[in-house]
């Protein structure tokens, strides 16, 4: 067969992955590197046969899609990387002009569940944001991610509120939040089993192996990202989690049925896994 194509959203927050396929992991896959909403929707319409994808886009294509066991992108409390960051504060808003970032999807989904708890029905718009401006001029908040979120996190401008969605996401629920997953086309997963397992053991070997080569990894893109190390130490190893225990998996159950409950969903899927030999 022709070489796998792979997404790679290529944040901060699965830098161990890219490290590792810049270093001989991508070998005989074809890599395609993109922001969440692209490679989503690469994925699921056939342009992919498997990615690292927001965890929304596998409850609205489940019947086409496995998730890649014990691997996702997950935290127990803040995140950093996930900020709505507003004019006025959160128990303020109500029906103002909120705009989300172009980049994401299971964010977009977190924050409505989030503002509803707190009586907000904004209205939302998509466009892009940054960090050099974070809220337009006609919105009263913007919704950032990734690395344009954490730069904000540790760059606050004065008589800003700044609310990370995944401490906003355990004082709601009290559980953990599962932000991507590597999920797989279940056609490519069905007839390709070798390939499969080769993918599956290169993305779980970078992650566990990054607390012993976290020096390098880190080290290897100071020169080109406005972080320091402390910061992205921080980040990396303290912040974000990776492994898909069965509590993340009940943090992602409580997020699906929540997301249902507000019909950003139409329905709550089963957590279906690929077949691989795991280690």
């Amino acid at each position: 067969m022709t070489c796998p194509r792979v997404g790679h959203i290529d944040f901060l927050n699965v830098l161990p992955l890219s490290y590792s396929y810049n270093h001989g992991a991508a070998q005989g896959l074809s890599i395609a590197r993109g922001v969440p909403a692209v490679l989503n929707n690469d994925l699921i319409n056939g342009r992919l046969d498997m990615s690292n994808s927001s965890s929304i886009v596998y409850a609205r294509h489940s019947e086409n899609l496995v998730i890649l066991p014990d691997v996702c992108v997950s935290t127990d409390g803040p995140v950093q990387s996930i900020l709505l960051i507003s004019k006025k504060p959160i128990e303020s808003l109500k029906d103002d002009k909120i705009i989300l970032t172009a980049k994401s999807a299971t964010s977009h989904c977190l924050l409505k569940i989030i503002l509803r708890s707190y009586g907000a029905i904004p209205n939302y718009y998509v466009r892009h944001v940054g960090p050099d401006k974070p809220i337009p001029d006609d919105a009263t908040a913007s919704l950032l991610i990734g690395d344009d979120a954490l730069w904000c996190y540790h760059h606050r401008e004065d008589g800003l509120y700044y609310y990370d969605l995944g401490q906003e996401w355990q004082e709601l629920t009290g559980q953990k939040m599962v932000y991507a997953l590597w999920v797989v086309n279940k056609d490519f997963a069905a007839s390709n089993p070798e390939m499969l397992q080769l993918i599956y053991d290169r993305v779980i070997k970078a992650f566990r192996k990054y607390p012993e080569q976290k020096d390098k990894i880190i080290n290897s893109v100071l020169a080109d990202k406005p972080f320091t190390y402390e910061q992205l130490d921080s980040y990396l190893y303290n912040t974000i989690k990776w492994d898909l225990t069965e509590e993340y998996k009940k943090g992602l159950e409580t997020f699906y049925a929540l997301a249902h409950n507000m019909n950003l969903i139409e329905h709550i899927p089963e957590l279906n896994f690929a077949k691989v030999r795991r280690n």
